[in-house]
């Protein structure tokens, strides 16, 4: 007759937990859902992998990434390396595989997104697209007011930041950096975009207080942006294991 800690899950202080009174434990800490969800998200990755034919990798590529990285982890000796794949509970099938699966990943999110990369673009452009800006917040209009015509007669902006700004970024001369243009208000966003580079905007009404906002430089987002295209693949990756966990038929069956 099987042992009732063969059927554990797991051994807590020589306790047996069944996989049962786990998943208990995770429905009563919310965190059950979230749990199915990683295993769907797996399942639905490894089924990808191994069934594609379109995720060839060149296996030069495969192996000049396995010397690179036992180059980087000072794993070149034989001895060693085995040790260190030994403390890692793989062999090195395993590992070959786990690097080979790296490269079929990333060549599955160029796959999955090309199609719908220039839409998301487009659709989210207004958010890509960043503007540098420098501002002075006051408590009131009235000060706005003044330190905006003492600017417009020749005053140092930076000075007055410095000076009167309540704002954090007081210390920075009031530089703000890249801000996307689909967090501004609209009023403030319109007002911004038809600036030219040096011009100020303003006063604004911003959370109780009153800003004057100067233009320092516009960045429009671009698909030659490898950090952005690469965010958007990710992005769109995500939304479609979604989709095809949406579309798939899920029993939770546990048996003691």
């Amino acid at each position: 007759m099987e042992s009732q800690d063969s059927k554990a899950l797991l051994i807590v202080n020589d306790q047996p937990l069944s996989l049962r009174q786990c998943l208990r434990y995770l429905q009563s800490a919310g965190k059950l859902q979230p749990f199915i969800g990683d295993i769907l998200k797996q399942y639905v990755l490894e089924n990808e992998l191994a069934t594609r034919q379109d995720l060839d990798i060149s296996p030069a590529m495969v192996e000049q990434a396995v010397v690179d990285f036992r180059l980087k982890q000072n794993l070149t000796d034989a001895q060693v390396f085995q040790e260190w794949l030994t403390r890692n509970g793989i062999n090195y099938e395993q590992f070959h595989s786990q690097i080979s699966n790296s490269f079929k990943m990333e060549k599955l999110k160029a796959v999955v997104a090309e199609s719908r990369l220039q839409e998301h673009f487009i659709e989210r452009k207004l958010f890509f697209d960043r503007v540098v800006l420098s501002r002075i917040v006051v408590p009131s209009k009235d000060m706005a007011d003044e330190l905006y015509s003492q600017i417009t007669e020749g005053a140092n902006f930076e000075q007055l930041a410095r000076e009167y700004s309540v704002a954090d970024e007081k210390v920075a001369n009031g530089m703000m950096g890249p801000v996307s243009r689909g967090t501004l208000p609209d009023s403030l966003r319109a007002a911004i975009d038809a600036a030219n580079p040096g011009e100020l905007v303003g006063p604004v009404e911003v959370e109780k207080h009153w800003a004057i906002f100067r233009v320092e430089q516009f960045i429009p987002a671009t698909l030659e942006d490898a950090q952005l295209r690469q965010a958007m693949q990710n992005e769109l990756f995500e939304r479609w294991i979604a989709e095809k966990i949406q579309t798939m038929t899920v029993k939770l069956q546990v048996t003691e």
